[in-house]
């Protein structure tokens, strides 16, 4: 071989050489990325300013979620104050994980095909049915030809109110029915309660306590029994599907912390009364009064399980209401499986 030859050959040696280690070391690098031991994840969370959100009000007031999760991952607080803005956000991937009512949930579930997912429960029941203070209703045949308000249509409320009026054979003006449902903002429906627009109301709490409180609203039916004696899921939490199938270690977390901030609450009710009222009054600037707060708590159960069943319901009533077209596929509808490992974990008895 000649020189300029020879010469050719080494430095194309050379180069291949340094390609081929510069080729190694950037395969090293991703997957070192790729093993999550670089890779931050943030954690969009979605929930309300209320006592049905007692464990995000908590674990966002005292960081446990944020521990839960790890430090190399972090949680960003997104406030809702209605569930389809929250099923968008959802929809959008602006939010992963959400404390939301389970009437949204099954919206939400549906319309994506089952991209959201519902992986636990957070609280049951948590609603009444009252009526103005010059009206005393005492059986729901009496709301026949009035107006009765719900904070959202196709929400919780409004899917129980359907159901209560169907049971006792009535139904509502748009389906040629003598009741009218309105819809309007808890706030509001106060007002209109207090003025005599409206006649009877059912909102969750602690809007009925504080309705009873502030304008002497009368209790027709209470928490326990608008339906199934209570045993029915307020509010529930949900995952984007996508979000769980990349990062099952962060929602498993997250539901462990969720699991211990609900025997929290039940364990130092007071306490976590207290922080719940923190939480709201930083967040909304409207302070719950202490009669209000034990008022709304006593109507609630804190819990980890989404009774299932009530939500099975829930769709069977979406669909017979108009909500929901047609009855959508529920088989991943409620998804148990992270739930059921933490609590298998903790020693305590699985949710069927």
């Amino acid at each position: 071989m000649n020189k300029p030859k020879k010469l050719y050959y080494t430095v194309f040696v050379l180069i291949l050489s340094l390609l081929t280690g510069l080729v190694t070391a950037c395969g090293t690098q991703t997957q070192t990325t790729n093993s999550g031991a670089v890779k931050s994840t943030n954690v969009r969370v979605g929930f309300f300013p209320n006592i049905t959100h007692s464990q995000a009000l908590i674990g966002r007031a005292n960081g446990s979620f944020q521990k839960a999760i790890g430090d190399s991952n972090k949680i960003e607080w997104k406030q809702f104050n209605a569930g389809p803005a929250e099923i968008e956000a959802l929809f959008a991937g602006e939010v992963d994980i959400g404390y939301i009512g389970p009437g949204p949930a099954i919206n939400g579930y549906t319309k994506s095909k089952g991209d959201i997912q519902i992986i636990a429960g957070a609280t049951d029941a948590g609603a009444i049915l009252v009526s103005r203070k010059d009206l005393p209703i005492k059986d729901v045949k009496e709301l026949s030809g009035k107006k009765v308000a719900v904070p959202q249509f196709g929400n919780t409320q409004d899917l129980s109110l359907r159901n209560l009026l169907q049971i006792n054979g009535l139904t509502d003006t748009t389906k040629g029915g003598t009741v009218e449902i309105r819809q309007a903002d808890n706030p509001d429906i106060k007002t209109l309660l207090d003025k005599g627009e409206i006649d009877a109301a059912l909102v969750p709490e602690p809007w009925g306590s504080t309705l009873v409180k502030d304008i002497n609203a009368n209790v027709v039916l209470d928490y326990n029994q608008v339906w199934r004696e209570g045993n029915y899921t307020t509010a529930v939490i949900v995952v984007r599907t996508q979000f769980l199938k990349e990062h099952p270690d962060i929602v498993e977390n997250f539901v462990k912390n969720h699991v211990e901030l609900t025997d929290y609450i039940n364990q130092h009710k007071d306490e976590a009364k207290q922080t719940v009222n923190a939480q709201i009054t930083e967040l909304t600037k409207k302070p719950l009064s202490k009669e209000i707060l034990d008022a709304a708590f006593g109507r609630l159960t804190i819990t980890n399980n989404p009774e299932k069943d009530s939500i099975l319901d829930f769709v069977t009533l979406s669909v017979n209401t108009g909500f929901i077209k047609e009855k959508p596929d529920t088989k991943n509808l409620v998804n148990l499986e992270v739930l059921n490992k933490v609590l298998k974990e903790k020693g305590k008895s699985e949710i069927q």
